[in-house]
């Protein structure tokens, strides 16, 4: 039981920590002191929804429904494009978020919607969670698969409370308005290439 965990545990955290949009809108939130405890949950739910469903065996259909793949593709370049310029257009425009008490918090439907759209408009997240992790699961004993998705959330969990909370510790940079114009940069040119290498994907 314990190995199973720790395996699960393991891989988890070697596919979740890869840096993603999904990632990086969870590190500004953290920065800006938005719902993080909300969007932090959002994540790990998201997780254990799609690596159970793939550990039990239903990753194969998505695997296997090249329409479904394309459409979701296809979204999730247009979504992660437009995230990108608008990423760009706060760094050249002065639009840059700061961290002070008078910064408006953004509502937490428009945080979901956000959170929603980067995470099942990604492939990418079907082909880490459904597909691959899904597909170890998939191979371990019946009465043990239990203890390999309880490992993986627990990655998950870990990584995105993490993420959200120790992300404060670097609020002191990010009161100068230059870094946050970095930040918004390499945020647009993350979505971009997230957004190239799904291109492979789209086959018809």
């Amino acid at each position: 039981m314990i190995d199973v965990f720790i395996h699960g545990f393991l891989i988890g955290i070697s596919l979740i920590v890869a840096i993603g949009s999904q990632n990086a809108y969870i590190l500004k939130l953290g920065l800006l002191k938005q719902h993080i405890f909300k969007a932090v949950m959002f994540c790990i739910i998201s997780d254990v929804l799609l690596i159970s469903v793939g550990v039990l065996g239903l990753g194969f259909f998505i695997k296997d429904n090249q329409i479904l793949i394309n459409a979701i593709t296809i979204f999730g370049i247009v979504f992660l494009s437009a995230y990108a310029f608008l990423s760009f257009k706060s760094a050249f425009k002065n639009e840059s978020l700061k961290i002070d008490n008078e910064v408006k918090t953004n509502p937490v439907k428009k945080i979901f919607a956000m959170l929603f759209m980067f995470t099942f408009l990604n492939p990418h997240v079907y082909l880490d969670t459904v597909l691959l992790i899904g597909g170890i699961g998939a191979n371990i004993e019946n009465d043990l698969k239990i203890f390999f998705i309880l490992g993986t959330s627990a990655a998950s969990a870990v990584w995105f409370l993490s993420l959200g909370y120790f992300s404060r510790l670097l609020i002191p940079i990010f009161k100068k308005p230059i870094t946050w114009k970095i930040l918004d940069i390499l945020i647009g040119i993350l979505m971009l290439y997230i957004a190239y290498s799904l291109v492979d994907l789209v086959k018809f």
